[in-house]
């Protein structure tokens, strides 16, 4: 009951709010159509409220997961390359009792996420909001069914030849292995819980010396490449340039790397090299350093004078491949336009540079 109160005062302060913003900002803005609300409602919550009609098979998701999920996961969502693992750490007992005991007893050292995720709609809402990664709300509802229900295969809370529904995920709900793990007394589920945290806020005479910052070491600050040119194509860029020396000043949020995107984008650069931030290759692929994928000079190296290169290499990026580079595939780009892979693999094999 005090979660609904508290609901309804703060819509009603929000509600105040724009009645106020209205009145002094005449004729700025407009109500959102339904249309546009239907856009953003998209979460599923743990009563699967939200979560869309449709289904998909096991089969179906395994096809999906080694196409577009495989190379950052493993081939079993064992992969710890790129994420920590999704898949091990439960047993049939936990699935039995909802509560993993690996969690407490420390067998498992590293948590797994089907150890954790007490909900499966938490796996369905984050799989279709932000998978995959270089391209994020590309999976269709079936997709996005398929792949979860593959998921709840290779974690053995379903058959090989179960098929994932609207109608059945609420029993699904009742096997999830840490199902009775998830706490609720605590500040992010209801204002009286318990914070993770206790500290005690200077609210006179503080220490003018006093500030909250992060730092990172000066061995591993260049250690993975630019961080500033491996973000994904959408949402405020927060990367630092991690080429240069850490800042010794205060920065508000973003400001370094929007100072070194207007200072790498002083000089032209290659219109390959363009397409390849723009589609999120640079977040796998430094210009001149591994990542996760080898640099783009590296490629270069590889191919120079080899005369079917360039088709290769625009098939590779169209529909993936693994093998040449070791253990971690290469995704699909599907949705890479051709003209697009053309440009890129034609600044790769004249230098990358």
């Amino acid at each position: 009951m005090s979660r609904f109160i508290n609901s309804i005062a703060v819509l009603a302060l929000a509600a105040t709010s724009g009645l106020a913003f209205a009145e002094k900002f005449p004729n700025i803005g407009r109500s959102a159509t339904p249309k546009e609300i239907a856009a953003w409602d998209i979460d599923v919550r743990p009563d699967f409220k939200g979560l869309p009609k449709g289904s998909g098979t096991v089969a179906k998701g395994q096809q999906v997961w080694e196409g577009k999920c495989a190379s950052c996961h493993g081939t079993f969502g064992e992969s710890n390359e790129v994420f920590t693992p999704i898949i091990g750490g439960t047993t049939p007992e936990d699935i039995k009792t909802g509560r993993v005991a690996s969690l407490t007893n420390g067998r498992q050292p590293q948590k797994t996420t089907i150890m954790k995720v007490a909900t499966v709609s938490t796996l369905w809402d984050f799989i279709n909001r932000a998978m995959p990664w270089t391209a994020p709300k590309t999976l269709t509802t079936e997709e996005v069914y398929s792949v979860v229900a593959y998921i709840l295969n290779m974690a053995e809370i379903v058959p090989d030849d179960f098929t994932l529904s609207n109608d059945n995920i609420a029993e699904v709900q009742k096997r999830m292995p840490n199902r009775n793990g998830m706490t609720t007394n605590h500040g992010m589920w209801d204002i009286h819980g318990k914070p993770d945290v206790k500290s005690v806020a200077c609210m006179k005479n503080c220490p003018v010396d006093e500030k909250i910052h992060s730092t990172l070491p000066d061995v591993s600050r260049n250690a993975h490449g630019n961080i500033a040119l491996q973000n994904r194509t959408f949402g405020e860029v927060r990367g630092a340039d991690t080429t240069k020396p850490a800042p010794t000043g205060p920065l508000s949020a973003g400001k370094e790397a929007k100072a070194s995107a207007a200072g790498s984008s002083a000089a032209a650069e290659p219109a390959g090299l363009s397409m390849a931030k723009k589609n999120a290759c640079v977040a796998c692929h430094g210009v001149e350093n591994k990542i996760v994928g080898p640099g783009f000079n590296e490629i270069a190296a590889k191919y120079k004078g080899n005369a079917s290169a360039e088709a290769s290499l625009v098939g590779k990026i169209k529909s993936g491949g693994s093998g040449v580079w070791g253990s971690v595939p290469m995704p699909s780009q599907a949705h890479v336009k051709d003209d697009e892979i053309k440009t890129i693999v034609s600044w790769i094999l004249t230098g990358a540079k």
